[in-house]
């Protein structure tokens, strides 16, 4: 079915580990991609409040605003994903870049629910390549027991974006009103993008990186580097694939949870707790730090667990299973009466979102040729976005006629569910290659 290139060997990766650092440069460099991207996209989040106010905004009309975004969004990771497989990640995220930062700057000449919603819809457009893009360079450029690491360094930008941008984004508004708060976050990117083209090469093109690297990926990585199929048997060959099914509902039933503390949790605080903006930009980027250490310790956990000789996809199942608990913490948090509890009952559940969203990202190139990875990543990018878009315009519709609380409620049991069909349908590469 699929064609080869090369064999795992965990002793070759863990001699030459110190000698190797290109691929390292690389994966911060998608760090930095991923952390301007969270504060392009976290900004109207953010300033939800003021600009709810300045235009007697509904919770149903910022639900609708915020609903734009996810349904392009969502559309890109499908297609970005094919998209990516077929030009390569260099020149894909700089167009990437380029639009989501161009689009956040113009998103400041915004003045209505109409207009806001027009510029989130092509902010989504350029932010969906992100993570297919980033997911399919580790396929690339990292060994099977170092991938969780390197996903859980450029995912966990996403936490750090998030921070950042409920520390800094209210504090410009307040100092030089709310539209320089998107002319800044729109800069960053394109600051971005000039690094990005200066660092990144493919693999087999990057004058930096070193035989003996390219000799330590390769022999680290399970998976083969193409598909044997191609065309309509390629998309056939995908939908029998179990995995494939897996992934996507895994990202289905779990994305929807991190699009309801980051789309919604600002303006919670300001509803449900009374928080002004300053006090938002004092206390909103505290759950994106327990996020962030989620993302390294399932990443790091799982490549431990490899190490000692589990096999990748049981390491990988595992972390899922106990990173599920924690999300459940998230239920009581809307019913206690302190609000520093509830601030640390989100805390823990973001913490095992993030860890399980680790896996749930690196799952793709465990289990399928790096060809298909970005597809495979965009799929499951696509059905988890509309999920999130469905559930983020319902929460709007449940706050204006009942609360908070039954939104908490589901985004506290959905990853139970996800977590059984990653053990129902997910299966190790060499079984499902017949």
């Amino acid at each position: 079915m699929f064609t080869n290139v090369s064999t795992s060997s965990p002793q070759l990766v863990k001699k030459d580990r110190k000698q190797s650092k290109t691929r390292w440069w690389i994966v911060w460099t998608l760090f930095f991609s991923t952390v301007t991207n969270y504060l392009s996209r976290q900004t109207f989040s953010v300033l939800s409040p003021m600009i709810a106010s300045e235009y007697h905004l509904t919770h149903t009309d910022i639900g609708k605003i915020l609903g734009a975004f996810q349904i392009s969004y969502a559309v890109t990771w499908l297609l970005g994903g094919i998209f990516l497989d077929k030009i390569g990640t260099r020149l894909g995220l700089a167009l990437a870049a380029g639009l989501w930062s161009l689009v956040n700057i113009f998103t400041g000449f915004a003045h209505s629910v109409f207009s806001f919603s027009i510029f989130r819809f092509a902010l989504g457009i350029g932010e969906g390549l992100n993570w297919p893009g980033a997911s399919k360079t580790v396929a690339e450029w990292f060994p099977s027991a170092e991938r969780s690491t390197a996903v859980a360094i450029f995912d966990s930008g996403s936490s750090v974006g998030g921070a950042l941008a409920a520390l800094i984004i209210p504090w410009i508004a307040i100092m030089f009103g709310w539209r320089w708060s998107f002319v800044f976050s729109g800069v960053l990117g394109l600051v971005w993008l000039i690094v990005w083209l200066r660092i990144y090469q493919p693999l087999d093109r990057h004058t930096r990186v070193t035989e003996e690297e390219v000799s330590l990926i390769r022999a680290g990585q399970d998976t083969p580097i193409k598909s044997e199929h191609q065309g309509l048997a390629r998309w056939i060959s995908l939908a029998k694939n179990p995995n494939c099914w897996g992934v996507v509902l895994g990202r289905a039933l779990t994305d929807p949870i991190w699009w309801f503390y980051v789309f919604w949790l600002p303006q919670y605080l300001s509803d449900a707790r009374g928080f002004s903006l300053q006090r938002i930009a004092l206390f909103a980027w505290i759950p994106f730090v327990a996020a962030d250490l989620g993302n390294f310790t399932g990443g790091l956990i799982s490549g431990y667990c490899i190490r000692r000789g589990m096999s990748v996809v049981s390491a990988r199942k595992w972390v899922c299973a106990i990173s599920c608990l924690p999300v459940l913490a998230g239920i009581p948090a809307a019913h206690v009466h302190n609000v520093y509890s509830a601030l640390a009952l989100i805390c823990f559940a973001l913490w095992g979102y993030a860890s399980w969203s680790t896996m749930g990202l690196t799952l793709p190139s465990d289990l399928f040729p790096q060809d298909l990875v970005a597809t495979v990543t965009g799929f499951s990018g696509f059905a988890a976005g509309l999920v999130g878009a469905g559930f983020t315009f319902a929460v709007g519709i449940l706050v204006d006629k009942v609360s908070y609380g039954p939104a908490f409620l589901v985004a506290g049991l959905l990853p139970v569910l996800a977590t059984v069909c990653i053990f129902l349908l997910i299966r190790p590469y060499k079984e499902t290659v017949q």
